[in-house]
């Protein structure tokens, strides 16, 4: 048999029939792929199945631990090192590469964590250019926590930890090549999804203690963000201009102009709950 990559890939699905056999098919270099599935209502479990991959299903109860910190109470995985990918993410043969490189310093634990670039498709293309999302996916699964925020009761998350990152009791390292992010469904799944977390961002940014709990958690960039007026147009001009997201074209304005309308969404629904006054 060949060698595999001594990491569990944990995918997390909810009704992902549309693209969660693209991506479970380019895992089978990773030697466990387990997916963890809530509920789905559609063929995502049975499609799993069908391709020899374990399923586990997940139920919220409302309370912490959430979905990821679940998996790392209390799955039993093969491997001490995991990566948490979607179901519309899937590596590069160059990521694979990279992690292969990797293992040396990963079974040394040199590092307790990685953060891991996207390559994001908008509009059918994938982006080159502009604003670039990093996410720790990467984790020593003994040595990496989920925080836990006290934001049960806001709007726009459920089951799912917030944004912000996992904290690891050691080095966090960076991977230099990308996991491609490609959502199959239509581009108004995109604003669904965002204006759910855009209320939950609003909620954070009006009750005071618990902003502070999730600012902790951010990264330095991240909260000097958080702190800057006009952020939809500074953030436009960032993504499209500064980062060149201009050099990818119609949908690299489409992005940087989609992601400024989400800052956009944010601030009006803080003004909103503030005239409201709630919060705070």
């Amino acid at each position: 048999m060949p060698r595999k990559l001594p990491i569990t890939v944990l995918v997390q699905t909810k009704n992902e029939e549309v693209g969660i056999a693209k991506c479970l098919m380019a895992l089978n270099e990773f030697s466990e792929v387990i997916v963890v599935d809530s509920n789905s209502e559609d063929r995502t479990q049975e499609i799993a199945r069908s391709l020899g991959v374990s399923v586990v299903n997940f139920t919220w109860n409302k309370k912490y631990p959430k979905k990821k910190q679940w998996q790392l109470d209390n799955l039993v995985t093969e491997n001490q090192w995991i990566i948490f990918i979607d179901a519309d993410e899937f590596p590069s043969q160059e990521l694979i590469a990279e992690l292969w490189r990797r293992q040396d310093e990963m079974s040394t634990q040199q590092f307790a964590a990685y953060d891991v670039p996207l390559e994001y498709v908008f509009s059918g293309r994938a982006l080159k250019h502009g604003h670039r999302v990093v996410k720790r996916c990467l984790l020593d699964s003994k040595r990496c926590k989920f925080p836990e925020i006290d934001d049960l009761d806001a709007p726009g998350m459920g089951e799912l930890e917030g944004h912000y990152q996992p904290a690891a009791s050691g080095p966090v390292g960076r991977l230099h090549t990308r996991l491609r992010h490609h959502d199959q469904d239509p581009v108004r799944t995109w604003f669904d999804r965002h204006n759910r977390y855009s209320d939950w961002e609003a909620f954070l940014r009006t009750n005071s203690a618990i902003k502070s709990q999730a600012a902790a958690r951010r990264s330095t960039q991240g909260r000097i963000f958080d702190s800057v007026p006009f952020k939809p147009l500074l953030f436009f001009v960032y993504a499209f201009i500064v980062k060149a997201g201009f050099l990818d074209g119609r949908a690299g304005f489409d992005y940087a102009f989609a992601l400024s309308t989400y800052y956009w969404q944010i601030g009006l629904k803080v003004r909103e709950l503030k005239a409201a006054g709630i919060g705070w």
